[in-house]
């Protein structure tokens, strides 16, 4: 018979079992019907495989290595900078070759996420915090109206830097960008809970303690109406400034709102950052020309916020102090 190709499935089997019992060739090809040259081809190239094809490699697997730790070692060099120092070490490759290379080890062009600076301290209350309130129920964190200012501009294209980086590596340390606290600016004030949005705020001016009692008065306490009704709720905000001072802190006295405690840099564990990051989103192909435009596109943005969708991040409480416990006080992928 002819070639190993034309051999079926049940020929192939046979042979593979009788080869295995250890009998000749003769004997196989009788059994299984076909010629002594099919089943002597077959064998070779189940134990053999395939002779590849093409041509050869222009780089070893020791060139290879070099420029696996040079990615690894640098991995916000882009690629022209990647191959001028990879062929500095002499391999000798093209551009396309580094970056095809690049590719089958597996390695991406990313944004970094960026996590902010957290010294051990800081570490140490985050861990001391969520263990304190690992046991809260979901109702319990339905009960906290989440709050926080976030920074808009007109145009979102400019994210910096990029990073390579192999799947599964968006929270290593190596591939990530470091943030610190941005300078006051005109910010969005916002406030959620499960129940769903209050209004936005838009501030003007730098955000002192008199100017956040402003918002507190004017859009905080409409939010709790919204919100909660009659019912009690508790207040979460970050230890920014105007928000830890007296004064501040005197207002939530005289008006009888509880404050939830806060560990400081922790914008993974609160929800809200969710939802500035969905608005955002929503706003990427958006070009307004001027403030006001920009205002417009935010606040429809916002509108289109559902409360399945709070009442989800919400939910997501639990998960978050698990994962900064997981991680000894450490930023969480949240």
């Amino acid at each position: 018979m002819g070639k190993t190709s034309d051999l079926t499935a049940v020929q192939k089997t046979i042979i593979d079992t009788l080869h295995k019992e250890g009998k000749t060739q003769k004997v196989i090809a009788k059994e299984a019907g076909c010629s002594q040259s099919s089943v002597s081809k077959h064998i070779n190239r189940q134990t053999k495989g395939r002779k590849k094809c093409g041509r050869k490699k222009c780089t070893s697997s020791r060139d290879n290595r070099t420029l696996q730790r040079i990615v690894t070692t640098n991995p916000f060099k882009n690629v022209g900078e990647i191959h001028k120092e990879w062929t500095a070490a002499g391999v000798s490759a093209s551009r396309t070759t580094t970056r095809r290379l690049m590719k089958d080890m597996g390695f991406r062009c990313r944004i970094p996420c960026v996590k902010p600076l957290l010294n051990k301290k800081q570490r140490k209350k985050r861990l001391a915090w969520a263990k304190d309130k690992k046991d809260w129920t979901d109702a319990e964190w339905s009960k906290v109206m989440f709050s926080d200012e976030s920074k808009f501009c007109i145009s979102f294209g400019n994210q910096g830097p990029r990073v390579w980086r192999k799947s599964g590596e968006a929270q290593n340390p190596r591939c990530m960008r470091s943030s610190v606290k941005f300078p006051p600016s005109v910010m969005v004030w916002g406030a959620m809970s499960s129940a769903g949005v209050g209004p936005l705020c838009f501030l003007r001016s730098r955000v002192n303690a008199a100017v956040y009692q402003e918002v507190l008065e004017h859009f905080m306490l409409p939010a709790a109406d919204q919100l909660y009704g009659d019912a009690d709720f508790t207040f979460q905000q970050d230890l920014a400034p105007a928000h830890s001072a007296k004064t501040t802190s005197t207002w939530f006295k005289d008006h009888g709102i509880p404050v939830l405690d806060w560990p400081a840099n922790s914008p993974d564990l609160n929800p809200i950052e969710n939802l500035w990051g969905i608005v955002k989103r929503r706003m990427q192909y958006a070009r307004p020309n001027n403030a006001e435009e920009l205002k417009t596109t935010i606040r429809a943005a916002w509108a289109l916020i559902t409360p399945e969708q709070c009442h989800r991040l919400i939910e997501s409480m639990p998960r978050r102090i698990t994962a900064v416990i997981e991680a000894k006080g450490a930023p969480t992928k949240y």
